[in-house]
């Protein structure tokens, strides 16, 4: 079964390509390399092509006789997103319902789309569960959301079914070393404090000491990119076996510290580095922890690299790795 990978050559679409091609079905990674590594396509044919071309996206469908579509492709940078709304809307909302029409118009009628927890803006309870109001306080939650609410009413008009995953925060690096994380520029704190212990910036920012966390900093739920993939794959199984369409988090349940990252690399690298303590960002909620429950209820879904010891000591292999792509 041949499988469209939207963003495939990107940081969780490569991983998912390949835990789909253990699985047995054919990823076929449709990326533009905007963002991308044509190296990170190791499993399946890439197909260089943009969400913003209607006629690219049919053509690869029925080329390629595609029956179902995992869609990670869009930019995700909450920050950036306040700067630049247009740009967010454009490409996450405009170029994604590009993508549901090629559907339509090739027949395909299953998807597994990359959400996020920022659908939820800031918490009201914690830990988070499906059932939290969705009320996003950035342009990249909002656009998320809106493709939340399009898949239900395409599913209610074309009979298009879906599952959305909404993610925390994944982190770590493919356990056999094929694969890692390569952002420029990198906002993501693992590999930011491991490029610190490599030398390769003078120092980590931890913002915010003040929080009411038990070492003041801020508390996220880190979920290992292997985990998350293995979730795509048993996300697209649920379609194709008939299931119902869903929205599911995708979290361990359990929070670590900035404290408690920098803390495992500082054990895994065994070096030390700069870190400057500085002010909260605006915005950034003391605790998010995901209730994943649903996700194990529905999907069978567990979490086996998703503790911070093996996400940093999988994201240090990858790192540290003099012959991996740097590009």
């Amino acid at each position: 079964m041949r499988v469209l990978v939207t963003g495939g050559a990107g940081y969780i679409g490569s991983h998912t390509a390949k835990a789909l091609a253990l699985a047995g079905f054919e990823p076929i990674a449709f990326d533009n390399l905007s963002e991308g590594h044509a190296w990170a396509v190791q499993w399946g044919l890439l197909v260089r092509g943009d969400l913003a071309d209607s006629g690219a996206l049919l053509g690869a469908l029925v080329a390629h006789k595609i029956e179902a579509v995992i869609h990670f492709a869009a930019n995700a940078y909450v920050g950036e997103s306040v700067r630049a709304p247009r740009k967010y809307f454009r490409n996450n909302v405009t170029n994604t319902l590009n993508l549901l029409d090629a559907m339509l118009d090739a027949g395909v009628s299953r998807i597994v789309f990359s959400s996020t927890c920022a659908t939820y803006g800031d918490p009201v309870r914690i830990p988070i569960d499906e059932d939290h109001a969705q009320h996003p306080v950035n342009p990249y939650g909002e656009s998320k959301l809106f493709v939340e609410r399009v898949l239900r009413w395409y599913e209610a008009a074309y009979g298009m079914r879906w599952v959305a995953l909404r993610y925390f925060n994944a982190a770590g690096a493919d356990p056999q070393g094929e694969l890692g994380e390569h952002h420029d520029p990198e906002t993501h704190l693992v590999p930011i404090v491991i490029q610190a212990a490599l030398g390769m910036r003078p120092q980590v920012e931890v913002y915010g000491t003040d929080y009411d966390t038990p070492d003041g900093t801020a508390i996220r739920d880190y979920v290992h990119v292997t985990d998350l993939a293995d979730a795509h794959v048993r996300a697209l199984s649920h379609l194709m076996d008939g299931g119902a369409s869903l929205a599911l988090n995708l979290g361990t349940g359990v929070g670590s510290s900035v404290r408690t990252i920098i803390s495992a690399v500082e054990r895994v690298s065994q070096r030390t580095f700069q870190v400057r303590n500085v002010a909260r960002r605006a915005g950034d909620p003391a605790i998010l922890v995901a209730d994943a429950s649903r996700a194990r209820e529905q999907l069978g879904w567990d979490q086996h690299y998703s503790n911070p010891e093996m996400i940093v000591e999988t994201a240090w292999r990858w790192h540290s790795n003099p012959s991996r792509p740097r590009t």
